[in-house]
């Protein structure tokens, strides 16, 4: 659905569309029909210009996306954001949404729209749609008392009818190849090739939904391949450099990307990361684990800083996808200790795929995350995600609508009708709203249908005009709390209190004196600014800005002063003091201090600082104790966090934080005396260990790193 308004921008994309449009019949026009999947069938949409095997035509409108930066924007320029979920069942053996066993399928996809889920995520197999392509499209099993509606139609035609229900609500549509072959646990296997299923067949199956869904912009994005992955030592697995290889998941996206867009090059074409990633100085020869980064599969998108997915003259059309879960999904060694949303953000986030939305690079849609709550720590672990969700905006689809998901539940309950009322709550935040109603990705159909009295449309957000809606002149209030986080002899960190608007606050201005120093507006409420003069005292302010264009009046002005050249990066540094001589007995005892070596207070809860160790055999499982601490034992806090891939000299570290507190500058926090020893008291061997050194009296530690928040601001980690 759409507008009939031509956009600013649109003459160039309407040129490459006639381009696709040629490509796309072609291919067509060698497929079999559509209705040839079971005997006397007859496809319920009309046939394109008579093309064979084509979807009902849908009128040319203006709902398909393309991005900006970070940012996902319609036609007209207008920012939007996907919210959505997961609903799985085209991808396994049934071939077929599960739940239509007892769950009408109407009202399914009505609760969503009412709900606020602007978008869902339809995992499927690359065999369904070569037997959907090929003419080969079987009547599944499904409850015709629950869905009278579906009684006798074909696994295709069931997905189409479905597709026109969401166009009725305003739902958009995402397709994600969930495995090559169509399974229930096919997702296990790591690589979007296995059996008959070849990489050639999985671009042509993409080449085939591209083309006879060309015209209908109700599915608006494809999601090349689930969760590849595989570790060093594993054959098969995915890898991701600059070379044409068959199991480099870069190539295999980028060239998938490219045959999809040469069909239609509205789609958004959405790139999954992998599993592990070498660190630097190691190539993808090595088979040994701790020379390679690891997260989740699908997670590991740091190879992009080297080698970004090239989509050519449609690199506008390219998101990037990572997945993330908690501890119930898998204990990872990051959710060791007393830890919380910002060593996530800093550990976990920020290095494998949040730096490419905070650096300006692509949008992310988080493909997949989502889990039970438990009240404890996997409850902990989605809300840190939803918030940083909303501070950012970033596009997400929720795993999952399924209550048959067995490491995670579902929006839904047992009946396939109810709704986990408390799962909702903690999502609901991060579903598009505007004055109170959910936001639709259509311009004409409220998300929810005609007549919502839930949802809204695009139209409705922004008007007819360009972009922004001309109706609201009402700025944002002036960003308050500006203070200084950070700094170095060539950088200033800031942070500030979020500002607030009568519609949606959608970035930050920062200024030096009169220059604003960012390139794209800032997203969430830090900033760090660069290329700074040692020794200089710079004058900071912030405004914030509107979809409409509304700017702020400026914060309150900051004053900071860079470091002087040759000094500790940061405003703090730490010392340490080796308290036991022996390197081989069963206990570590590092003695430290936290010195602010800024010209103001240091806020000692932004302050952690890493002391890094082997455990050298027995029990891997380590306590810490704080011995004593000139600041009170009270405020110290510790935990041992085990490193995901053993480096040279560590494989953990003792992290320590503080629960509150502020450092006056020039001032130290005095003695802090630590423990460490393994549950089975066996004994350590620190004469390699990464933080250990000989001193008995305070010393600098640059192996010892502190950072503030989430920026290092003295030493160095192993490498």
């Amino acid at each position: 659905m759409g507008l009939s308004r031509v956009p600013t921008r649109g003459r160039l994309r309407r040129l490459r569309a006639l381009a696709a449009s040629v490509i796309a019949a072609g291919l067509l026009a060698t497929a079999a029909p559509a209705n040839a999947g079971r005997p006397g069938a007859t496809h319920s949409g009309s046939t394109p210009s008579g093309v064979p095997g084509a979807a009902a035509a849908a009128a040319p409108g203006d709902d398909w996306l393309h991005t900006e930066g970070n940012r996902i924007v319609d036609a007209n320029g207008d920012e939007v954001w996907l919210t959505g979920t997961n609903w799985f069942g085209f991808n396994a053996t049934e071939r077929v949404f599960h739940g239509l066993w007892s769950g009408n399928i109407t009202g399914i996809t009505r609760s969503m729209a009412d709900r606020g889920i602007n978008i869902v995520r339809v995992p499927v197999s690359t065999q369904l749609l070569l037997e959907w392509r090929d003419g080969r499209a079987t009547v599944p099993h499904v409850n015709t008392h629950a869905n009278p509606e579906l009684a006798g139609k074909t696994s295709l035609e069931i997905f189409d009818f479905w597709l026109a229900l969401c166009k009725q609500y305003g739902i958009k549509v995402m397709l994600d190849v969930h495995s090559a072959e169509a399974d229930n646990s096919g997702h296990v296997y790591p690589v979007w090739w296995k059996g008959a299923i070849t990489p050639e067949q999985s671009h042509t199956a993409w080449e085939w939904v591209a083309a006879r869904y060309r015209q209908d912009d109700t599915l608006v994005a494809v999601d090349v391949k689930n969760e590849p992955h595989g570790r060093a030592n594993e054959t098969p697995r995915a890898k991701w450099d600059g070379s044409a290889d068959q199991d480099n998941f870069k190539y295999a996206c980028e060239t998938a990307g490219r045959r999809i867009l040469a069909v239609n090059p509205h789609l958004l074409v959405l790139c999954e990361g992998i599993e592990v990633y070498p660190k630097a100085g190691v190539g993808w020869t090595s088979t040994t684990p701790a020379d390679y980064h690891s997260t989740w599969w699908g997670g590991n998108l740091r190879g992009v800083r080297d080698h970004p997915v090239d989509l050519g003259a449609h690199s506008d059309q390219l998101v990037y996808s990572p997945h993330d879960y908690g501890p119930l999904v898998h204990a990872q060694p990051w959710f060791t200790g007393d830890w919380n949303r910002t060593t996530l953000e800093r550990d976990v986030w920020d290095p494998n795929w949040l730096y490419l939305h905070k650096e300006n690079r692509s949008p992310l849609l988080i493909g997949e995350w989502g889990g039970f709550l438990d009240g404890g720590p996997n409850q902990k672990w989605m809300t840190a995600l939803r918030d940083l969700v909303v501070e950012h905006r970033i596009h997400q689809t929720f795993w999952c609508l399924n209550p048959n998901s067995g490491d995670t539940g579902g929006l839904l309950l047992g009946d396939w009708k109810s709704w986990d009322e408390q799962k909702y709550a903690l999502l609901k935040p991060a579903l598009w709203q505007h004055g109170g109603r959910f936001v639709s990705l259509d311009h004409e159909v409220p998300l929810g249908g005609a007549g919502s009295t839930t949802g809204v449309s695009l139209r409705e957000v922004y008007g007819d005009g360009g972009p922004g809606d001309p109706a609201d002149t009402t700025a944002p209030t002036a960003p308050a709390g500006l203070t200084g986080t950070g700094r170095t002899p060539t950088t200033v960190s800031l942070s500030w209190t979020a500002a607030t608007d009568n519609v949606r606050v959608t970035g930050y201005d920062v200024y030096r004196g009169t220059t604003r120093v960012n390139a794209a507006p800032v997203t969430g409420t830090a900033y760090t600014d660069t290329g700074l003069a040692p020794a200089t005292a710079y004058s900071y302010t912030v405004r914030a800005r509107d979809a409409a264009g509304n700017v702020s009046a400026p914060s309150a002005a900051l004053s900071v002063t860079t470091e002087a050249s040759g000094g500790p990066p940061g405003t703090v540094k730490v010392r340490y003091r080796n308290n036991d001589a022996s390197t081989t007995d069963n206990a570590i005892r590092p003695g430290l201090q936290v010195v602010n070596t800024g010209s103001s207070a240091l806020d000692l809860g932004t302050v952690s600082v890493r002391y890094y160790f082997t455990r050298d055999g027995g029990s891997p499982a380590v306590s810490a104790w704080c011995d004593h601490a000139a600041v009170g034992c009270a405020q110290v806090r510790l935990r041992v966090v085990p490193l995901a891939t053993p480096v040279t000299g560590a494989d953990a570290y003792l992290e320590v934080t503080f629960a509150s507190g502020s450092l006056a500058a020039g001032r130290d926090t005095g003695d802090i005396q630590l423990r460490m020893s393994k549950t089975d008291w066996s004994a350590f061997d620190e004469a390699d260990d990464h933080s250990r050194s000989a001193p008995t009296a305070y010393t600098d530690a640059p192996a010892i790193p502190a950072y503030t928040g989430t920026a290092l601001a003295w030493g160095a980690p192993p490498a």
